[in-house]
């Protein structure tokens, strides 16, 4: 068995350098063939009591809202020179006007909520989010009817742009990262006249009515409202070099935790660090169990499996168990004491476990997840203790793609939970930008090393 897991795994990387090289050609194929191989792998495999299944790994979905011509494509292109994603534009949804309403185009609000066919844009969004392809319609501004569409093709980063993007709920909970551009209002006009005058056949005057009548009042009214759901503000538009690079390495970084949970169906990141260990928790079986209060009343609900510990990875992983603590009460703590330096072999030095651990269930608690060295330490002592790499869930905050690697591919049944996965590691093998030393932090030691 040991055998099929490193064959898998080791085409698994291969599959996964080579869509690293961006060969975007083959990339949907290699990435269906990934998830296919891995759940034909474990599905005869048991955890928890159920078949280890691949969840499906969505796009990264950013929107991108702001006021009309406020810079907001040209940021999305900006995004996309360095990123190569997918483009949505909100604009390709407008409702196709009736023959009334096209009598009087001018008195049409363009910038109501209900100018947009909604239900359309959710709907290829949703397909788009679930790895499906979609047929965006081609709104054309002189005759304001659909003309044709053209096919999107699922992404691992999908971008959807305009002006009300965050208006409706529903799209906006499909977003990863919601980014507003702030742009002066004056500039903005200008930049509204110039476009329409030229592109859309408009002349200054029907411009300006326009604008005064349904523009400005709809920004102020819908848009300027959802600029408190961003997760980013851009002042000065595609002028601001350094907040659209900072946007793009964030979004690289997502990726590479999109890319690493494609390899490894055994990792969950969750994006707070405030839920890891009950994310942990979640993992462990359970039966339902009805009590009967003391006013007769009966209450249905669950129980977790009674042989549970933690085990703590000195020092750094007894920051997490106090944590522990206040979720299971008097749960039982064992300790592991792990000697090294960079990638030199580790060296046990302290072990504390409790006598029956071979028929417990073990949350494995470590701040950080560098080179995994020390991880692969811990949990290869407690399987020679008899513990089941099933029942040893690894509860961590900060990962490297390394440590990750060294981990799940040498134990693929075990479960990571963590709340970030960063870059890489340094020349000293610490996690970058990681938090330093977090064991010096923490106890307040601030050893200053060589």
């Amino acid at each position: 068995m040991e055998d099929s897991n490193s064959n898998l795994l080791l085409s698994i990387f291969s599959i996964f350098s080579i869509e690293l090289c961006g060969n975007k050609s083959v990339e949907a194929q290699l990435v269906n063939g990934l998830t296919k191989s891995i759940e034909e792998h474990f599905q005869d495999h048991k955890a928890n009591g159920s078949a280890i299944k691949v969840a499906n790994k969505q796009p990264f979905v950013i929107g991108v809202s702001g006021g009309t011509a406020s810079g907001k494509t040209t940021v999305c292109d900006m995004i996309i020179s360095q990123l190569h994603n997918v483009l949505v534009n909100q604009d390709s949804f407008y409702q196709i006007l009736s023959d009334e309403n096209l009598k009087q185009v001018k008195r049409y609000n363009f910038d109501h909520p209900d100018a947009f066919d909604s239900y359309l844009l959710l709907s290829c969004m949703e397909r788009l989010k679930l790895g499906q392809a979609v047929d965006i319609p081609i709104y054309d501004f002189k005759t304001h009817k659909r003309t044709s569409s053209y096919k999107v093709n699922p992404s691992d980063v999908i971008i959807l742009d305009e002006i009300l993007v965050f208006h409706e709920p529903r799209v906006r909970d499909l977003m990863n990262m919601k980014i507003f551009v702030d742009t002066d209002s004056d500039l903005r006009l200008a930049r509204r006249i110039q476009r329409d005058t030229v592109e859309r056949g408009r002349d200054i005057q029907s411009v300006l009515n326009q604008y005064s009548e349904f523009v400005k009042p709809g920004f102020e009214e819908f848009i300027l409202p959802s600029k408190k759901y961003a997760d980013v503000i851009i002042p000065r538009g595609s002028e601001n070099h350094v907040a659209i690079d900072l946007i793009v390495q964030h979004i690289r970084t997502k990726l590479c935790q999109h890319h690493i949970c494609k390899i490894y169906p055994n990792i969950s990141v969750i994006h707070s660090t405030h839920q890891v260990v009950e994310h942990g928790l979640g993992h462990l079986p359970f039966t339902e169990k009805q009590i009967t209060t003391p006013l007769g009343y009966v209450y249905s609900g669950v129980s977790f499996c009674r042989k549970l510990c933690g085990v703590s990875i000195n020092r750094s992983g007894e920051s997490m168990e106090n944590a522990l603590r206040a979720s299971c009460k008097g749960i039982k703590i064992g300790k592991i004491l792990i000697h090294g330096k960079r990638n030199d072999p580790r060296q046990l030095i302290y072990e504390r476990l409790p006598e029956d651990i071979s028929g417990r269930r073990v949350l494995l608690l470590d701040h950080v997840l560098a080179t995994g060295n020390s991880a692969v330490e811990a949990i290869s002592l407690l399987i020679n203790k008899g513990v089941q790499e099933s029942n040893i869930i690894f509860l961590n905050l900060i990962s490297s793609p390394d440590g990750l690697h060294a981990v799940c591919k040498k134990f693929p049944k075990l479960r990571v939970v963590t709340s970030e996965i960063d870059d890489l590691l340094d020349k000293d093998s610490r996690v970058l930008p990681g938090v330093g030393e977090f064991g010096d932090r923490y106890f307040g030691t601030n050893v200053t090393r060589p």
